[in-house]
């Protein structure tokens, strides 16, 4: 990835459905290059474009974040089947008291008891869970590696060539 790539991701990050045409005006390339970068990325794992949606107006009501602790060599295993449960949005390894953490989204907290119970509690190797409720979320953003939105008409043309 370079300049260029970084730059057209940055714009897609505040809005994924901007015109290639309106960012190749702003980067002061062609309208192909950017669809062949766009294309790039996408095909090399490095993007993706998708709708995100706020899971509670979708009637997704009972988040939380669970803490779990795996019994020893089993992480790698126990991780590949939490992540075929559709509840789980959200799944990562952790230093520290827990050995996965788990962000799940159910519609109510009679489908959270279930898919702890049902589900996460009968996955092997599991020894133990923390669940943490998420009574308010104040930020959830998908905008990696840049502090605000591009600065458009701005020349990005200068920053690219300073790299």
């Amino acid at each position: 990835m370079d300049a260029m790539d970084r730059a057209i991701i940055s714009y897609l990050q505040y809005d994924g459905r901007m015109p290639f045409t309106d960012i190749a005006a702003e980067l002061g390339v062609s309208e192909g290059t950017v669809r062949r970068r766009v294309k790039q990325l996408i095909n090399s794992g490095v993007l993706q474009i998708v709708g995100v949606v706020e899971p509670q107006l979708l009637g997704w009501n009972a988040a939380g974040m669970i803490g779990v602790a795996v019994q020893p060599g089993q992480i790698e295993a126990a991780a590949s089947q939490i992540a075929q449960f559709p509840e789980v949005s959200y799944l990562f390894m952790a230093s520290g008291e827990f050995d996965l953490f788990v962000e799940v989204f159910c519609q109510d907290r009679e489908h959270f008891v279930r898919f702890l119970n049902e589900k996460l509690h009968r996955v092997p190797g599991v020894e133990r869970t923390q669940t943490f409720m998420i009574l308010k979320m104040f930020k959830l953003s998908y905008r990696w590696g840049e502090t605000g939105p591009p600065r458009v008409g701005h020349n990005p043309r200068v920053d690219l060539e300073d790299q």
